[in-house]
């Protein structure tokens, strides 16, 4: 029996119990000062722990060229963030997927339908999985390679695990406080709503 991923609708008998708008002034300021603690607490020991003396004698022209690397790959990074959500979404729901971006967040959502908690899960946590296995990976091989470069993939890390405060949040609330299986979620992208039956006799799956 194929595992139920998703329903069109909202089941007969579910209410909302929770809602997070990362556009919201509240949340806004909330996530960025946590993506600012996050990112500081990963780069800061990182890039402390290497000696930086061989960099004094980089051009001007390099650490030039350094620096633009390290903005093409957060934009790439921004982007690819967004595209693995969506690839997670896609194969799971197979549904329409929604992209955009605004002063404060990117978001890749699928507002049409409600999503059961464990695809809910997936998804979430899909980029946070393969870019810190990814960047990780490439740190510990610059680390040998260059202390400048070695340093570019340390704010890209950093700037990795910042930017998916918001989905290691809602993530942590389905692994705490909502942990019911048949919790259902609708996610616009900036954001989420949750939803549990209102009748505990209500079993519309199994996981």
């Amino acid at each position: 029996m194929k595992a139920v991923t998703h329903f069109d609708e909202l089941p007969q008998g579910y209410r909302e119990v929770y809602h997070l708008n990362a556009k919201s002034a509240k949340w806004s300021i909330i996530f960025t000062l946590g993506s600012l603690v996050m990112a500081l607490a990963v780069i800061l020991p990182c890039v402390l722990a290497v000696d930086y003396g061989g960099v004094l004698s980089w051009s001007s022209y390099e650490l030039a060229v350094a620096l633009i690397v390290l903005c093409a790959c957060i934009i790439v990074y921004i982007i690819a963030h967004e595209l693995v959500h969506g690839a997670a979404y896609k194969a799971l729901t197979g549904s329409k997927l929604t992209f955009g971006i605004t002063l404060t967040v990117a978001f890749c959502g699928v507002p049409n339908i409600y999503v059961t908690r464990k695809t809910a899960l997936i998804a979430l946590l899909a980029p946070f999985t393969v870019f810190s296995v990814l960047f990780v990976a490439l740190a510990v091989w610059l680390y040998f390679i260059g202390s400048v470069y070695y340093a570019v993939v340390i704010v890209l890390l950093g700037l990795h695990f910042g930017g998916c405060v918001g989905d290691l949040y809602t993530a942590i609330l389905l692994f705490t406080k909502y942990r019911d299986s048949r919790l259902l979620m609708r996610d616009t992208g900036p954001e989420q709503m949750f939803y549990l039956p209102e009748d505990n006799s209500i079993i519309l799956f199994k996981m």
